[in-house]
């Protein structure tokens, strides 16, 4: 697969039809993507703020949210922690996608619990590569870091929790992802 199935794909579930829409959202990826950056799944959704559908895409770094060509809305893999699928009278399937960057919400997102488990597959491998292949410029770190970077990404949880962006099930699942 590459990016421009993967965008036709998702823009013929979202049902625009606009092959300039699709055109820009294509080079708008094209433009941003990492030289070993591989195209994984997509699908239709809606942005709480949007009221038309937009496109999610996922790739082996981050998770991208398009639309009429604007710029993307990426959310990093390695900084996902959960991804969970709840279904609403007036939303729809509502994926909520919660990282450390901070908490995304998408709406009437079509076959939300398959794309849920390939981000959360995603995330997995994103966040144990992100382990395995330290940065040449950057010395091995010590558990003593390792440990600190636990805390400040237990840190942010904590705070986007008391924020209200997490419910208590949320936190306490991410949590126990990120502690293992």
């Amino acid at each position: 697969m590459d990016w421009s199935d993967l965008i036709d794909t998702a823009f013929d579930v979202a049902g625009n039809s606009s092959s300039d829409h699709r055109a820009a959202a294509l080079r708008t990826v094209e433009a941003n993507v990492a030289p070993d950056e591989k195209p994984i799944a997509s699908t239709a959704g809606r942005h709480p703020d949007h009221f038309r559908k937009g496109v999610l895409v996922l790739t082996t770094h981050r998770l991208l949210f398009l639309k009429d060509g604007k710029p993307p809305v990426p959310v990093p893999l390695a900084a996902v922690t959960d991804a969970t699928v709840t279904r609403t009278r007036i939303n729809g399937e509502v994926l909520l996608v919660v990282a450390l960057t901070g908490s995304h919400r998408f709406e009437d997102v079509v076959k939300a619990e398959v794309f849920a488990e390939q981000l959360r597959a995603a995330a997995r491998l994103a966040r144990e590569g992100s382990r395995k292949e330290p940065s040449a410029l950057t010395p091995p770190a010590a558990p003593a870091s390792t440990g600190a970077e636990l805390l400040d990404q237990l840190e942010r949880l904590a705070a986007l929790h008391t924020a209200g962006a997490l419910t208590a099930e949320e936190f306490t699942r991410a949590k126990q992802r990120l502690i293992g």
